[in-house]
Order: structure tokens, then sequence, then C-alpha cells
């Protein structure tokens, strides 16, 4: 029995020796909040390019390397995360650096004249994270690719792929003395940057200023589903064209006057307080829709207050891109006209998908409260979520 007893306790042994690292932290993320969870989720890769003038490139990319190297979501606990590195012997902590460097090098895309450019990886960061940081970390949170610039380039491209936010790009050129700022949507590659050149993109309307109307387009498609389910929310409710359009007339007000004003930095509100009331006002307004089947008097005030919020989340996203000095009113407005045509957009879909049923008399049983039910819980998850952190 005792051979037998051995034997059990040595399979056992083996099976957990099998279960990756990264399913014990997610487990242990998941089911063990002991204290409030921090964590390193970053609404956009910033990402500074220096074209030096001894012919080399540094790209500095602002991700988790600690949930890169584990192979863990960024949103997991960092202190878990940084403490799992920590216990790693250093065959597997050299491992998960590794790890992490083919992770970087899969993810980016360098090109010089069109011919891709593998680079050196490595994590400045390492070793110089003070042990009593905000959010702890072992490998920090810059990513740094270094290589040569090919003899006589021309000019120089840079794309991520879209396992990362979309992309905040600066690219400096030393010895032009001349650079540009430009947002990248997820997956997306920049514009070549011509080498040698003077400082581009700075002229009104220029290529770089329009791509915020991109960019505020796919803040709701595909990337801002909470604000899609809000405008989902209020077609179901409306069955007449007339009064949906007052609510979204509304809506769009309220969150330009909270968008601009909070660009301007005359209102804040921090994103801890302004995520958690976005959910709840998704949640609201699907309840509503449940508990009423006729639009109430109040509803475009109670909209309008709700657009105040969702412009602050709006802002949020367009602070951390970054806007062009120069260009800074035009392309303010333009990533206000891109919100309002992925808003649309939504809107026109929810026709296309279910409009031609509105006047049936099973429409509010068989799509409105099944749908708003849906919208609702979702709405009262994401609160409490983002309430936890």
């Amino acid at each position: 029995m005792e051979n037998r007893g051995g034997y059990i306790y040595a399979w056992v042994a083996r099976m957990i020796s099998k279960i990756q690292l990264r399913h014990v932290l997610l487990f242990l993320t998941a089911w063990v909040p002991a204290r409030p969870a921090v964590a390193h989720v970053f609404t956009v890769t910033n990402v500074l390019a220096v074209l030096k003038t001894d012919g080399t490139f540094q790209i500095d990319m602002t991700v988790d390397v600690d949930a890169l190297a584990l192979g863990v979501p960024p949103s997991a606990d960092s202190a878990l995360v940084a403490q799992a590195l920590r216990d790693l012997k250093p065959e597997e902590f050299e491992r998960a650096i590794a790890q992490a460097r083919h992770t970087v090098l899969q993810r980016t895309n360098i090109r010089f004249d069109g011919q891709k450019v593998e680079p050196r990886v490595s994590f400045p960061e390492h070793g110089h994270v003070p042990a009593d940081a905000e959010v702890p970390s072992v490998l920090g949170v810059t990513a740094r690719l270094e290589g040569r610039i090919p003899p006589d380039a021309a000019e120089f491209t840079f794309g991520a792929s879209r396992s990362w936010a979309a992309v905040n790009l600066t690219v400096l050129d030393q010895k032009a003395l001349s650079g540009i700022r430009y947002p990248l949507a997820p997956g997306e590659e920049s514009q070549p940057f011509k080498l040698g050149a003077e400082a581009q993109g700075g002229e009104a309307g220029s290529p770089g200023v329009w791509r915020y109307l991109k960019l505020g387009f796919e803040h709701i498609i595909p990337e801002g589903l909470d604000h899609v389910l809000f405008v989902l929310g209020l077609f179901l409710l409306s069955t007449r064209l007339k009064p949906l359009l007052w609510q979204v007339t509304a809506f769009t007000i309220a969150h330009s006057v909270t968008l601009a004003l909070a660009i301007y930095e005359i209102v804040d509100l921090p994103p801890q307080i302004v995520e958690p009331l976005i959910a709840l006002s998704i949640a609201y307004v699907a309840v509503e829709n449940l508990v009423t089947s006729e639009l109430k008097p109040w509803r475009p005030v109670v909209v309008f207050l709700f657009g105040l919020l969702h412009g602050m989340g709006f802002a949020g996203v367009l602070r951390e891109l970054g806007l062009p000095r120069e260009d800074f009113v035009e392309a303010l407005v333009l990533f206000n006209v891109g919100v309002e045509l992925g808003q649309l957009a939504v809107i026109a879909l929810a026709f296309l998908a279910v409009g031609w049923f509105r006047k049936t008399a099973w429409y509010r049983t068989a799509i409105v409260i099944p749908l708003s039910a849906v919208i609702a819980l979702t709405g009262l998850y994401w609160a409490v979520t983002r309430t936890l952190g």
C-alpha cells in the first residue's frame, strides 16, 4: 500500500507540474480578490520612435511586459503577475523574458523602404521598478526595440498588431530635426515617414489630422461596445423615428460639450468614476425599456445627462491619443464627427436588422424585452467589474 500511495503521490505531483503557471494565475486573479486588484491596462499603446544621427533607431513601446512574459492578459492583477515572476526559477525566468521578446517581435512591424527589419528587444525598466510602485512590476512597462537604419534608407513605417490597443506613434528624426505624431487604429501601419525631410503632418487638413475622423468612428465601431449598447437601448424603445432623433440629438449635444470641456481641462473626472457610471447608464436605459413601452417626457433629459458622462469617456481616449497643437480644434471636431457617424451607423444597422418588425404586435415581446434584458445585465456586470477595478 505504501508503494501504491507513493505512485499516486508522484503522479499527482507530475500532473500539478504540468499545469501552466498562467492558468493558475488567471484562476487566482478571478477568484481570490483579497484586495482591490491593480493592473497595467493601457487604452492606448504609446510608441516613441527615434531615428538617431548615428544611423540607428530606438523605439520605446508602453506595454505590460510582465503580462507578456507570462502570457496572461494585461487586465490580470499586476501584483499576482509580479509575484509569479519573482517565484520562477532562474531558467524559467529567462524563458519568460524570451517569451516576452518573441511576443513583441511578433506584434510589431518595422520597415525601411518597405523592407522589414528585425530589431533587438530589451526591457530597460527591468531591475529599476521601485519596490513600492503603485502598480507592482518586475520587468516594467517599456519594451525597447533597437537596430540599425539601412544605408540610404528614405522611408520609415511602423505597425503594431491588433493584439494591442490603438497606437499613439511619435517619430523623431534627429538628423533632420523633424518629427510627427501619428494616431493609428489597432492593426494599422503608419504612412511612410520620409527620413531627412522637414517637419511633416503639421499643415491644417493634413492626413494626420483627418485620421481623427476615422479614430472617432472606430471608437464606436468596432471598439466602443459600451457606447453601442447605449445607442441600441435608445433605439429599442422608440418605435417612431422622431422620438429617437430627439434622444440621439440630446446625447450628441451632451457628449460634445463634455468632450470639449474635458479636453480643454475645464472639467475632469477620473475614469474610476466615469467608467462605472457609463455602465450604469447603459443598464438604466435598458431597464426602463423593460418596465415601460412608451417614451416618457423625461427620457431625453436623462439621455442628455448620460451623454455628459459618455463625453468624458470619449475625452479620456482622445487625451491619451494626444491632439496636435497646431490643429487642436480641427482634430477635436473631426474626432467628434467620427463618433457621430459611428452612432448613426449603429442605428442604421439596427433598422436594417429589426426595423422591419417595429409595427408588429410581437415586436416588444420578441425583440425589445429580450435584447433589453441582455443589455441591462451587461451594463450591471460592467458596473460591478469596473468599480472593483
